[in-house]
């Protein structure tokens, strides 16, 4: 009886290991270049610097024995990305279409596809809710700017000093010129100001060693801002300027960090469409935009990036 007993168990563990196994045939005979496997190394490098392995063509007798690798698995365990759940992106962090590697395994791990917008509309900045006589009024539920404080949510810190002569906005990634009232750029004589033409070749010749700069930018780094990048800048929550400090809970005032900016009038590279003599301009007292015939004079600051 006993035996008969453990008969019956090593038939069916003799059953089942073929199951856990899963298919013990080679995917091909030996010299056919589909039996070709990648090695450890090959797996390493893929995982290190995404190179695609060499596989065989064709079989090779070996001349020697195996030789190590100088890899483990644990080589290999280590250069295995781990889960971030605080820091890693979801799919609506990424811009539509492009593929990145999850992190998160509360629902974006693997390779993924994203899903956000190419270019959000930020928030204006503005906190505060007035009436129509222009009285400060509580804002919830009525749907002013205020209120509601519709679009991307502003970092802080808003701007990010380099120590180079330039200012970083985390926003958007530009980098501006931190004198926004340069007197040194080419061309212009000394002044801070000039007509449209002038002011678009000044900007392309501005370099590292002028305005303060030791960012080791060349000629042609620098342009003029589009009247969208000059109204990114603005903070709808205060006037007179329209410009946040840079930890953005605050006004800006005098190297925070820009220093010269001005209650004035600043360029863009945008032509006015149905005028075309006419550019586009920028009014910092109020965050106001407005158009001049390119011949006037108005101030001039440079930005860097955004392509």
């Amino acid at each position: 009886m006993r035996n008969h007993f453990l008969s019956v168990v090593l038939i069916l563990i003799l059953g089942v290991i073929p199951v856990l196994a899963g298919d013990l045939d080679a995917p091909a005979g030996p010299l056919d270049p589909a039996s070709a496997m990648p090695t450890l190394g090959d797996l390493y490098d893929r995982l290190l610097n995404g190179a695609n392995p060499t596989l065989r063509t064709s079989f090779l007798e070996p001349g020697a024995g195996p030789t190590s690798t100088g890899l483990t698995l644990a080589d290999l365990l280590a250069t295995l990305p781990e889960a971030d759940n605080t820091n890693g992106a979801s799919i609506s962090d990424v811009v539509f279409g492009t593929t990145f590697w999850g992190l998160r395994t509360d629902g974006t791990w693997g390779l993924q596809t994203g899903t956000a917008a190419p270019a959000p509309v930020a928030e204006t900045g503005q906190t505060t809710c007035w009436d129509a006589s222009g009285t400060v009024m509580a804002c919830a539920g009525t749907g002013a700017d205020g209120d509601l404080k519709a679009g991307v949510d502003l970092p802080s810190p808003r701007f990010t000093d380099n120590s180079d002569g330039t200012v970083a906005d985390d926003l958007t990634g530009l980098i501006w010129l931190q004198n926004a009232a340069c007197t040194e750029l080419p061309g212009l004589s000394g002044s801070d100001s000039a007509a449209w033409e002038t002011a678009l070749w000044a900007v392309d010749s501005l370099a590292s060693g002028t305005c303060s700069l030791t960012d080791g930018s060349v000629a042609g780094d620098w342009r003029l801002p589009t009247i969208n990048e000059l109204q990114s800048l603005c903070n709808y929550e205060w006037d007179q300027p329209t410009l946040s400090n840079a930890a953005g809970d605050g006004q800006w005032t005098e190297g925070d960090p820009f220093v010269n900016h001005m209650l004035a009038s600043y360029w863009s590279s945008t032509t006015r469409p149905g005028s075309t003599d006419n550019a586009m301009f920028l009014r910092f007292n109020y965050g106001t935009i407005d158009y001049t015939p390119k011949t006037g004079v108005l101030r001039v600051w440079p930005v860097r990036g955004g392509q």
